[in-house]
C-alpha cells in the first residue's frame, strides 16, 4: 500500500488527543455517599473491570476514527501495472471519428461508443486536470487543452468525417499539445477501432507519454465499395459508345452476391445489372456513356451495400468537346489522304496552314498537329512544337524524303526522341502492330485475318536510344521502327519513318491502319485529367488557365451537404503557369460531390469531382493479440474493456491505483459510531 500524499501522515500525532482525554477524563473519580459501604464491597471490582473495558473499547474507536481520518487525507492506494504520479495531469484524448467507425457495435455505432468511453475516462479525473480533445480532423480548437467540462462539451461534438490519420500521426499531434503544458503527469489514450491500415505503431520509436489504447470492435466486417472508375480512351466522344471501366471490391471474407450497379448522368438513372463478388476480391465491369451534348458533365456510380455506405457512392465528371481540332502543317499543298481521313467523320475540324504561314498562337486550340514533308523544322516551330507537346498536345510527324535531317534532330533531341540516321531508298514491310499500346488498341477483331499492312519503297533509319523512352506502334520484319510513339511532358510525339506520299509509303492507302490510327492518336493524351479525385489525397489540382491579362481570382463551390444544400463557394490557393492553373485546396473540401471552377458565379470554367478515401473500406481489425505485436515500445498499453461496463473505473484503477481513501472514511464513521453506542447503552 501506498499514499498519494504521505505528508498527511504527520497528523496521526493526534492520535495522543484521545488517549490524554482518556487518562484525565475517565480516571476521575465521583464520590458517593452511602451509610453503609459494607454492601458494596462485594461488587466494587466487578464494576471497575467492566468501566475499564468499556473506556478501553472507547479509546481504541477513537483512535481508529483520528487514523483513518488521517489515511484519508493521505489518500492510500494499492499501485496496479502503472506508476501512479502525483500532481496535476493532463490528458490527450484521440476519439477516432473516420467512416469506418459508422459500423455498429452491439447496441450503436461505433463513434457513439467512443465518445462514450471518452466521456467516461474525462470524469476518471479530477477537477483541478487539463485535457485535450482531438479527432481526425485535426482542428485547431482541438490542440490546446481546457477544462473538464469543456473537454466533456468537445466529445459531443464530434461527428463521423471522412479525415483519416496514422496513429503515428495521432500520437505526434497529442504530444505536441502535451508538450506545451508545464503539466508533469502526460497521458495520452486512443480511442478506435484500430484498423490494419492505420496501425503504424512500429514507426512509433520513443515517447516519454504513457499511452494508453482503447479498442473498440465493430459486430460485421461486411463491406463493398466502388474502388474506382475511368473511361477507357482519355477523351470522350459525342454520340459515341463511351466505355467506363468500374472496379468494384469485396473487403470481407464471404462472397458478395445481388450487388446492383446503377449509373447516373444527363438527369438519368440507368441499372448497369447485378454482380457477384468472391470474398477479399475486385471485379471490373464496363459500363456504356453514351453522350448527347457537348460541355462538361456530371456523373455518379452507386451500389447497393448496407452497412458502411460512405464508399458506395463514386462521384466524377469529363468534359466533351464539340469538335476535336487538328492543325495540319504542310510544306505545299495539303494533303488529299489526310483531307479525305478526317472528312468522313464530322467531329473532327481540320484546319491547313502552309509552313511559311504558320499562326502559332492557334496550337492550344488543337488535339493534335500533323507535321507532314517539311523539308526543314526552324528552330521557332521546334520550340513551340516542345512547348505544345510538354503541355499536352499530340504531335504527328511525317518527315520529307529531302528532309534536312539537322533541323529535324534538332528538333527530336529537344522532346526527346530517337534521331533520324539517313534515307535509305529500299523497299520494306511492316509486319507487327502493337495492338496493346491505345492507339491499335481494340481496334481489330482478329489481327491474324487478311491485315493489310503498310509497304515503304523509302524510308529513315531511326536511332535506337534506350534513354529516348521509345514504344513501337508499327514495326518492320527486321524489329526496327515504322511508327514511334515518345512521351515528353504531358503530350506524346509519333514519329514515322517514312513520309506520307505514296511515292514512298502506301501507308495512306492502308485504311485498315491509317484511319484508325489518325482517329486515336487525336482523341489520345500523356495528359489524362482524372475524373474524380479523393478528399484528403489530392490537394493540387490542374486546370486550363483561361485568365487572358490582368489578375483574376479563381473560385470554386459544390458538394452536396446533409441537407441537400450547396456548400458555400471558398477560394482557393493558385498558381498560374503559362496555360495552366494549379489550384491548392488546401483541406477545403470534406463533403464528396461535383465542384465548380469558376470566375464568376453565373459561367463554369471546369468541373472537379471528390470522393471519399477508400482507405477506410477496408474493414480488417487488429485484434488484441496482433495489437500487441505492433508495440515496440514499453510505454504503450491496451486497456482491454470489454467485461466493463465503465471504463472510467479501469482508468482510475490505472492512473490513481485501488483508491482507499473511501474506506477510510467509512471505516472512520464506523469506529464513530461504536464510541457513540458503547457511551449511550453501556451503563456501569
Amino acid at each position: 500500500m501506498q499514499f498519494l500524499y504521505p505528508g498527511f501522515l504527520f497528523a496521526l500525532a493526534a492520535l495522543a488527543i484521545p488517549i490524554i482525554i482518556h487518562l484525565f477524563y475517565f480516571r476521575r473519580f465521583k464520590k458517593v455517599y452511602f451509610t453503609n459501604v459494607r454492601f458494596l464491597k462485594e461488587v466494587k471490582d466487578e464494576t471497575s473491570s467492566r468501566r475499564k473495558l468499556r473506556n478501553l473499547l472507547v479509546l481504541l474507536a477513537r483512535c481508529l476514527a483520528v487514523a483513518m481520518l488521517v489515511f484519508a487525507f493521505a489518500q492510500p492506494f494499492i499501485p496496479q501495472d502503472v506508476e501512479v504520479k502525483q500532481g496535476e495531469n493532463a490528458i490527450s484524448i484521440f476519439v477516432d471519428n473516420s467512416f469506418s467507425m459508422s459500423a455498429l457495435s452491439e447496441e450503436s455505432p461505433l463513434v457513439e461508443k467512443a465518445k462514450q468511453r471518452a466521456k467516461q475516462i474525462v470524469a476518471a479525473y479530477g477537477v483541478e486536470d487539463r485535457f485535450q480533445i482531438l479527432t481526425n480532423d485535426f482542428d485547431g480548437k482541438h490542440q490546446r487543452l481546457v477544462s473538464k467540462d469543456e473537454a466533456i462539451g468537445l466529445v459531443e461534438e464530434i461527428k463521423v468525417s471522412p479525415a483519416v490519420r496514422s496513429l503515428s500521426q495521432v500520437l505526434t499531434r497529442q504530444q505536441q499539445a502535451l508538450g506545451s503544458t508545464k503539466n508533469s503527469n502526460k497521458v495520452s489514450y486512443i480511442i478506435s477501432d484500430f484498423q490494419a491500415n492505420i496501425c503504424d505503431l512500429e514507426n512509433v520509436k520513443d515517447t516519454l507519454t504513457q499511452v494508453n489504447l482503447v479498442p473498440l470492435q465493430a459486430v460485421q466486417e461486411r463491406n463493398v465499395s466502388i474502388d474506382s472508375a475511368w473511361f477507357e480512351a482519355p477523351v470522350q466522344m459525342l454520340s459515341q459508345p463511351n466505355p467506363l471501366i468500374v472496379k468494384v471490391r469485396n473487403w470481407s471474407e464471404e462472397t458478395a452476391e445481388n450487388v446492383r450497379l446503377t449509373v447516373k448522368y444527363d438527369g438519368e438513372s440507368k441499372p448497369v445489372g447485378e454482380m457477384s463478388i468472391p470474398g477479399k476480391s475486385s471485379i471490373l465491369d464496363t459500363v456504356i456513356v453514351t453522350i448527347q451534348k457537348p460541355g462538361w458533365h456530371e456523373a455518379e456510380l452507386e451500389l447497393t451495400d448496407y452497412p458502411v455506405q460512405f464508399d458506395d457512392h463514386y462521384f466524377f465528371s469529363y468534359n466533351v468537346a464539340e469538335v476535336i481540332n487538328v492543325l495540319v502543317i504542310n510544306e505545299q499543298a495539303p494533303s488529299s489522304y489526310l483531307e479525305a481521313a478526317f472528312k468522313g467523320i464530322s467531329y473532327f475540324n481540320v484546319k491547313n496552314q502552309s509552313a511559311s504561314q504558320i499562326t502559332y498562337s492557334d496550337f492550344p486550340k488543337n488535339q493534335l498537329i500533323i507535321v507532314n514533308g517539311l523539308t526543314s523544322i526552324s528552330s521557332g516551330l521546334s520550340q513551340e512544337l516542345k512547348q505544345y507537346v510538354e503541355n499536352g498536345g499530340n504531335v504527328l510527324v511525317f518527315p520529307a524524303s529531302t528532309a534536312n535531317i539537322a533541323t529535324y534532330n534538332s528538333f527530336l533531341a529537344a522532346i526527346p526522341a530517337n534521331d533520324l540516321q539517313g534515307f535509305e531508298q529500299t523497299e520494306r514491310t511492316v509486319a507487327d502492330v502493337n495492338t496493346e499500346e491505345f492507339v491499335f488498341k481494340d481496334v481489330f477483331e482478329n489481327k491474324s485475318s487478311n491485315l493489310k499492312l503498310p509497304i515503304t519503297k523509302g524510308n529513315y533509319k531511326l536511332g535506337t536510344a534506350a534513354s529516348r523512352g521509345e514504344e513501337k506502334l508499327l514495326s518492320y520484319r527486321d524489329g526496327s521502327t515504322f511508327l514511334g510513339k515518345y512521351k515528353s511532358g504531358q503530350g506524346i510525339l509519333y514519329l514515322c519513318a517514312a513520309p506520307l506520299n505514296t511515292e514512298q509509303s502506301n501507308l495512306a492507302n492502308s485504311g485498315e491502319i491509317f484511319i484508325p490510327m489518325l482517329y486515336k492518336m487525336a482523341i489520345s493524351s500523356a495528359r489524362k485529367r482524372p475524373i474524380a479525385y479523393t478528399i484528403g489525397k489530392d490537394e493540387t489540382i490542374e486546370s486550363d488557365n483561361l485568365v487572358k491579362g490582368g489578375e483574376s481570382v479563381y473560385k470554386m463551390s459544390g458538394g452536396a451537404k446533409n441537407d441537400g444544400q450547396v456548400s458555400e463557394e471558398f477560394i482557393p490557393q493558385q498558381r498560374i503557369v503559362a496555360s495552366r492553373v494549379f489550384i491548392g485546396l488546401q483541406n477545403q473540401i470534406f463533403e464528396a460531390g461535383h465542384y465548380n471552377l469558376f470566375l464568376n458565379a453565373d459561367s463554369t470554367l471546369a468541373k472537379f469531382s471528390f470522393n471519399y478515401d477508400r482507405r477506410e473500406s477496408d474493414l480488417s481489425y487488429l485484434a488484441g493479440t496482433e495489437l500487441e505485436e505492433k508495440i515496440t515500445i514499453p510505454n504503450i498499453s491496451i486497456l482491454d474493456n470489454d467485461a466493463a461496463a465503465d471504463i472510467g473505473a479501469v482508468v482510475s484503477d490505472r492512473s490513481k491505483g485501488v483508491v482507499l481513501w473511501k474506506w477510510c472514511i467509512i471505516i472512520a464513521l464506523l469506529a464513530l459510531a461504536v464510541e457513540v453506542l458503547l457511551l449511550r447503552f453501556w451503563k456501569v
